[in-house]
C-alpha cells in the first residue's frame, strides 16, 4: 500500500492517490489523518470503558475476557455489562454523527441536524406512540421510532420544498415541527400511570445503559447498512454544497440526491433513537468537528462517524462513573455540553446573518 500524488494541482489541496495492489483512490491526507486518530482514540476510550469502574478489571485480563478466556465474574461484567453497552454507544454515535453530516449538506447550514430539526422528536413520539399507547414492546418501539422519524421527516422536507431548498426554510420548519411534537410527548407522557411515565422519561433521556448483545445484533447490521449507503452517496453530497444551478450543470440531480441522502440520513437516526432514545446534540456537533479537524469540503462523512463514536463513548462512561454510586444517563451529559456549544453556534450565525 502506497501514497503518491499523481494529479495535477492535488498536492497543493492535500490530495493524494492510496494504492491498494491495482486499486486506487483519491484521499485528502489530513482527513485520513484525522481518522486513524479518531479511531485510535475511540479504542483507546473503548478500553477505558471496559477496564475503568465500579469493580476495576486489568487491561491484559479485559482482552483475555473479550476473547472467552476469563473467569466466570470477569465474563459477567465485561461481556454482559461492560461490552454490549459501550458497542450500542460507539454504533449509535456513529449514526448519529453521520445523520448529522448528510442533513448539514443537503440543508447547507450547520444548524440543519436531525436534533434540530425535529427527526430525533418524531422518532420519539413514534417510539412513546408504541410503548405508550399501543404497548408493542421493545421491537415494537423500536418500529415505532423508525415510523415516527419517517412520517416527520416527509412533513418536514414537504413543507419546506413549498418554498424551494432554502436551507434555513429547512431548518425553521423542522424547529417547529419539532416544537408541536414535543408538546406533543410532554402530554402522553403526563395522560398514563405514573410508572409507564417513568419508563418513558428514562427512554426520553437517552441512554445506553442496560444494552444486551441482541439490541447489538440488529443495531450493527442496519448501521452498517446505512453507512455505506451514505458513503455511496458522499460524492453527490460533496456536489450540492454548490448552487443548484451550478450541480445540474454539472450533470447532478440535486433534487433527488437531497431525496435519497435524507431517506438515508432520516433512517440512520430513526435507528439511534430506536436504540438509545434521543441522545440530543451528537448530530449537530460532531460533522462541526470533523469539518475543522479534517478542513476538507464535503460532508466528512467518516470523520462524523467517528467523531459521534468518540463523543458517545466518552459521554457514557462520563455518566456512569462520575456521579458515583448513582449513574445519570449519557442524554443528560451530551445535553449539558451540547446546549452550550449550540448557544455558541447560535451567536455565531446569528451574526453572521443565517439564523
Amino acid at each position: 500500500m502506497s501514497t503518491s500524488s499523481t494529479v495535477l494541482g492535488a498536492g497543493r489541496l492535500g490530495i493524494g492517490v492510496l494504492r491498494l495492489g491495482p486499486l486506487s483512490v483519491r484521499v485528502h491526507r489530513r482527513g485520513l489523518l484525522v481518522c486513524l486518530l479518531l479511531v485510535a482514540a475511540t479504542l483507546g476510550a473503548v478500553l477505558a470503558s471496559l477496564v475503568l469502574g465500579d469493580i476495576q478489571v486489568g487491561l491484559p485480563r479485559v482482552l483475555l475476557t473479550v476473547f472467552g478466556e476469563g473467569l466466570p465474574v470477569e465474563e459477567l461484567i465485561v461481556q454482559d455489562y461492560r461490552l454490549p453497552r459501550v458497542a450500542t454507544a460507539a454504533l449509535v454515535g456513529v449514526a448519529l454523527g453521520m445523520a448529522g453530516a448528510v442533513f448539514q449538506t443537503i440543508s447547507r447550514n450547520p444548524l440543519g441536524s436531525p436534533d434540530i430539526v425535529g427527526f430525533e422528536t418524531g422518532a420519539a413520539t413514534g417510539g412513546l406512540v408504541a410503548m405508550l399507547v399501543v404497548d408493542a414492546g421493545v421491537v415494537g418501539t423500536a418500529a415505532g421510532a423508525v415510523v415516527g422519524g419517517a412520517l416527520t421527516a416527509v412533513v418536514v422536507f414537504s413543507l419546506a420544498a413549498r418554498g424551494g431548498s432554502d436551507g434555513l426554510r429547512l431548518v425553521l420548519i423542522g424547529v417547529g415541527v419539532g416544537s408541536v411534537l414535543l408538546s406533543f410527548n410532554s402530554m402522553l407522557i403526563v395522560s398514563v400511570n405514573i410508572y409507564d411515565a417513568q419508563g418513558a422519561g428514562v427512554w426520553l433521556v437517552g441512554n445506553v445503559a442496560g444494552a444486551t448483545w441482541d439490541q447489538v445484533a440488529v443495531l450493527a447490521p442496519a448501521v452498517v447498512v446505512l453507512a455505506a449507503l451514505a458513503l455511496l452517496l458522499s460524492r453527490a453530497l460533496t456536489m450540492t454544497e454548490l448552487s443548484d444551478g451550478t450541480a445540474v450543470a454539472a450533470g447532478l440531480p440535486a433534487g433527488r440526491v437531497r431525496v435519497v441522502a435524507g431517506a438515508v440520513g432520516v433512517a440512520m437516526c430513526s435507528v439511534a433513537v430506536a436504540a438509545a432514545g434521543p441522545v440530543a446534540f451528537i448530530a449537530l456537533t460532531a460533522p462541526q468537528v470533523a469539518r475543522r479537524l479534517t478542513r476538507a469540503s464535503g460532508p466528512n462523512l467518516v470523520a462524523s462517524g467517528l467523531t459521534g463514536a468518540l463523543f458517545l463513548v466518552v459521554a457514557d462512561h462520563a455518566a456512569r462513573e462520575l456521579f458515583q454510586p448513582r449513574q445519570v444517563a449519557v442524554g443528560v451529559m451530551t445535553g449539558v455540553v451540547g446546549g452550550l456549544y449550540l448557544a455558541w453556534l447560535l451567536t455565531r450565525e446569528w451574526r453572521s446573518g443565517r439564523a
